[in-house]
């Protein structure tokens, strides 16, 4: 999991410093002391003017923040998390005008206190929530109420770290008191609770995608395929939206089985036989994703197909949208000019829906990004040469997928395919393979064009992958040996 961690008052011991520094200083003044134990910070319970205030932080807070103790046991379990494997990333609003060297402070004295972490990122603002959706934070633990609140606003799961002074402000928030709690609560979290929404007979990239799924069922907690609809694509031989659905259930089983997954053949349930409507329709696949998302914390949605099954699901039962982070392979980047691209242009409907209903949503876009993964049969024969079930059949659908768009002997010469869905259970995997950048969800028009935007809810939009790293991971989850 990427684990986001504010710094003060969740691994320093930043109100006791600042209790010690604050009485000292009002000797200095009026010596009163605390005259108002009911404020909400250490600051406002003294006698203090708020020139006083700033000027005493900005005289001191760099010595302040070298001299800070740990909080009890952030180091124990700051190692223990990364042991087990989760990544760390402190997110902290250290900035001026209480800091002139920010960066160098904070860096010295986690280097001195032996604090070990994956990424140090100083926020502009106290809203931390674009640094938790760039940087795909799983869940977040910071000691300001507000601030929770802001990333909870966010869709980013997100925990109060319980101080002395901010719990009786926060009986609507989630705490931890300690760090043992914080552990504990990680660890509760530890596995990604996913759907994989898939048109699995239109291409067969999404039988690829759902196989490196399975293989990465450590990190996946796999609640539930979903049949998406699709309509006849230039691949899959398909009469109507219905026979789709039904050749896309049988090659999801057939998969399952000779992945020697029999057990999660339960789990797989039909979707939307038409696409949006002005009415949500009902199906299995759309009753089991709000049954899912109702009952979990939060439920990522890989969907590598039209987006129709988790936008009926919204206007059906808004409550989970809240609950919900969706992961589409859709449409093109905003370098290209239009969005003629199979999963957008089937259903814009349900892209409008879903782009407008404020869920967290990351776009992995199609032309310019996902493109990127395209791999040969030369290649594949060489990393898949383990000889077993699965591998010979990924091998001989990718053949039989490349002959079906060959139309001269000459088309086989440097000849490739992408596995464009791959993109988005890696996403899930890594993100650190992916750059990407938070913007103003923009509006999806009729014809399918994106319209920029600069006031609406904030997106994850995906600009760029590095194809090696994922393939890489792909390749060694499927027995190559190195």
């Amino acid at each position: 999991m990427r684990i986001g961690l504010d710094i003060d008052n969740v691994i320093s011991d930043f109100d006791k410093k600042i209790l010690e520094e604050f009485y000292k200083e009002d000797k200095n003044k009026r010596d009163k002391g605390i005259i108002n134990p009911d404020g909400r910070w250490i600051k406002h319970q003294f006698d203090w003017t708020n020139d006083e205030i700033e000027e005493f932080f900005n005289k001191n807070m760099e010595r302040f923040a070298q001299e800070f103790d740990l909080r009890f046991q952030a180091k124990k379990y700051m190692d223990k998390l990364l042991n087990d494997g989760h990544k760390l990333y402190l997110i902290s609003n250290r900035c001026e005008p209480h800091y002139s060297r920010p960066y160098e402070i904070t860096t010295n004295w986690l280097s001195d206190k032996g604090i070990k972490y994956t990424k140090l990122i100083l926020s502009e603002t106290t809203n931390k929530s674009k640094e938790c959706l760039e940087n795909n934070i799983d869940v977040m633990f910071d000691d300001v109420v507000k601030n929770c609140e802001q990333l909870i606003e966010a869709n980013v799961k997100t925990y109060l770290m319980g101080t002395e002074y901010n719990k009786k402000f926060s009986n609507h928030l989630e705490i931890v008191n300690d760090w043992e709690e914080l552990y504990m609560k990680v660890k509760n979290l530890e596995k990604k609770k996913v759907i994989l929404d898939t048109d699995m007979y239109n291409e067969i990239d999404d039988q690829f995608a759902l196989t490196y799924l399975i293989k990465s069922l450590d990190v996946f907690d796999l609640e539930a395929i979903t049949i998406a609809p699709f309509l006849k694509s230039g691949y899959a031989k398909t009469t109507n939206i219905e026979d789709g659905i039904n050749k896309s259930y049988d090659t999801t089983l057939k998969l399952l089985g000779l992945l020697n997954k029999d057990e999660y053949k339960e789990k797989v349930y039909k979707g939307s036989l038409r696409f949006l409507n002005d009415e949500p329709e009902d199906s299995e696949a759309v009753n089991k994703i709000i049954e899912i998302a109702s009952n979990n914390e939060k439920t990522t949605i890989i969907a590598i197909g039209a987006i129709t099954n988790i936008a009926n699901a919204i206007l059906k039962e808004p409550s989970i949208i809240n609950k919900i982070k969706v992961v589409w392979l859709g449409g093109n980047s905003f370098l290209t000019e239009d969005n003629s691209e199979f999963n957008f242009r089937q259903d814009i409907k349900a892209v409008q829906t879903v782009f407008n209903s404020n869920v967290q949503l990351v776009v992995i876009p199609c032309r310019n990004v996902a493109s990127n993964l395209s791999v040969t049969i030369y290649e594949l024969e060489h990393y898949l040469s383990e000889d077993n079930e699965i591998n010979n059949y990924l091998k001989e659908i990718f053949i039989n997928c490349k002959k079906a768009f060959m139309h001269e002997k000459s088309d086989e010469i440097g000849s490739s395919k992408v596995l464009w869905d791959l993109s988005a259970v890696a996403y899930e995997i890594n993100a650190d393979w992916f750059k990407s950048k938070l913007i103003s969800c923009p509006t999806i028009l009729d014809n399918g064009l994106y319209e920029k935007t600069s006031n609406k809810h904030k997106v994850v939009f995906v600009n760029d992958l590095f194809r090696n790293k994922i393939m890489q991971d792909f390749y060694i989850k499927m027995g190559f040996k190195i």
